[in-house]
């Protein structure tokens, strides 16, 4: 197998005894803990910072229903939210400060359980066995190769799908910790496909049960799709959801999961990646709810440890990638971005781009990085921590006060911004580079030396017969650039792809042929002497 491929066996053979099956078999009396939870968490402030709380939600959640309705919304949205605002109209004519805690801890109630109800999915053995033979079938037929003259590969023949998917890095690191305590995967997120592909790759190569994640709500709009993710153990995000009373109600629903030994997967740098760079801000909420469970965990007398893997997913394109760059390019450039050309897609140029879809011969790199604890330390095959210097350390002490477990919000969160900037680390040195990437970043470097008075918009507006690089040029910048790669890579800085250790010119003939695999018209091609 390509990279040294391994399909492992299952490490917990029963689906019945998954964590997240037990989970959602409990379903009714986890919503009721995430109500708790956060009722709990909410009411810690004065009654009429609760009041505002709960004002400041029916103004934003109006504006929403009004504004970006969508089809999966509830049909008694409008009214659920009128009655909330008469009573909590009602409630402040009344000047009693009990009655207003108690009319609050009511309404509260009321929205927090329409939060959760809406954010925990289930999930079905039958619909998990057909999905799992689905996404074969799905996924072979994506990353197949199909000659052109071989047109029985595309109607029945397949390559192993190992072939295509690679899977490297710490990945017998992380089934021996799955047995040691809760996995909480955070990959790079590059398209709509990641979330099924790691799913897909995560059960089927690597052996492990399946992981809880977050899907968009309005992906529940269609009826199919939203059938199979309310029974896949999705949890539901609304992303036009930006009031507290939700957002607390989400890190609840995250952190009971945790600490219930539900592993967990989510994209911690939001959403996909436009420019194609490695995330490099994470955003805090859903890690700061695994620094929560794993303190509560402390709290509640167990030694059961969370354990954090970084992901790195390489794509050699990305179904959506023309799009992304388009935002991009426009989000940057505003009024200095033009587009070249509109495009007009025929009934030919359709068919085209179908046979592309399925001809090409397509591979995904997932890189797991190494585990760490929940402050950002390495830690080895039992699970236990290190620090910078190879010393064995406690994590449990790091959230004592007084020779107490102790709950403080804000020395939690500092340490949840220093858990990010390991996951940013770990992104970098496990990144993996594809022989499209050299190519590509290659062929630019050279336009941008061609061309020094031009900005990026300038260079875009160059005529397609600026676009030449000449053979020998592109083969000693690539010579050039590997030569620093290797280093990196000696230093642990960097992954390299085995194709890179080919010779130059087949790592250029492989880098454009792996470029634009989805696109009509292919970003770079050969002609007789030079690379357009």
């Amino acid at each position: 197998m390509s990279e040294g491929t391994k399909i492992y066996p299952h490490v917990i053979p029963d689906i019945e005894d998954w964590p997240i099956y037990k989970l959602h078999d409990d379903r009714r009396r986890f919503v009721q803990e995430i109500d708790e939870f956060t009722l709990g968490r909410l009411l810690r402030q004065p009654t009429a910072q609760v009041s505002d709380l709960i004002a400041k939600t029916i103004f934003m959640e109006r504006i929403r229903i009004k504004e970006e309705p969508w089809k999966v919304d509830p049909p008694n949205e409008r009214q659920f939210w009128r009655r909330i605002s008469k009573k909590l109209v009602s409630t402040s004519l009344d000047r009693g400060e009990m009655e207003a805690a108690k009319s609050n801890e009511e309404m509260l109630r009321q929205i927090i359980h329409r939060y959760s109800e809406e954010i925990v999915g289930t999930f079905g053995i039958k619909t998990f066995l057909f999905a799992r033979r689905f996404l074969t079938f799905f996924f072979t037929r994506l990353l197949n190769t199909v000659g052109a003259k071989n047109i029985k590969g595309l109607l029945g023949g397949r390559r192993r799908l190992a072939d295509h998917m690679i899977v490297r890095g710490q990945v017998d690191q992380v089934r021996e910790l799955m047995k040691k305590g809760t996995v909480i995967i955070v990959p790079t997120h590059s398209s709509n496909l990641d979330s099924i592909l790691i799913g897909y790759a995560l059960d089927m190569f690597v052996g492990l049960p399946s992981f809880s994640y977050g899907a968009g709500l309005n992906l529940y709009n269609t009826g199919y799709t939203a059938y199979f993710m309310n029974r896949l153990g999705a949890y539901r995000v609304d992303r036009r959801k930006k009031n507290a009373i939700y957002l607390e109600t989400l890190k609840a629903m995250s952190n009971l999961s945790i600490q219930r030994g539900t592993n967990s997967l989510f994209f911690p740098g939001g959403t996909r990646s436009r420019s194609g760079m490695l995330e490099n801000k994470l955003k805090l909420g859903l890690l700061a709810s695994v620094m929560e469970a794993q303190r509560s965990l402390f709290e509640s007398g167990k030694d059961t440890k969370i354990f954090i893997v970084p992901l790195v997913l390489g794509y050699h394109c990305v179904l959506e990638g023309q799009f992304l760059i388009e935002q991009q390019l426009q989000q940057m450039g505003k009024e200095r971005y033009l587009k070249s050309k509109e495009e007009h897609y025929s009934f030919w140029n359709v068919v085209k781009f179908t046979w592309l879809f399925f001809s090409e011969g397509n591979e995904v790199t997932l890189s797991f990085g190494r585990p760490m604890d929940v402050l950002g330390n390495p830690v080895d095959d039992q699970g236990n921590s290190y620090d910078m210097y190879g010393n064995a350390i406690d994590v449990k002490s790091y959230f004592i006060t007084n020779n107490k477990i102790t709950e403080d919000l804000q020395r939690e969160s500092e340490y949840t911004k220093m858990l990010a900037e390991k996951i940013v680390q770990r992104y970098y040195k496990d990144n993996v580079v594809l022989s499209s990437h050299l190519t590509a970043f290659a062929a630019f470097e050279l336009l941008k030396r061609q061309n020094l008075k031009l900005d990026l918009y300038g260079l875009l507006r160059l005529p397609e017969e600026e676009y030449i690089f000449h053979m020998e040029q592109l083969e000693d910048t690539i010579e050039q650039l590997l030569e620093v790669l290797f280093q990196m890579e000696k230093q642990g800085d960097i992954q390299l792809s085995e194709r890179l250790r080919f010779p130059v010119a087949d790592i250029i003939k492989d880098g454009v042929d792996r470029l634009g695999t989805y696109h009509i018209a292919k970003p770079l091609r050969f002609n007789k002497k030079a690379i357009w």
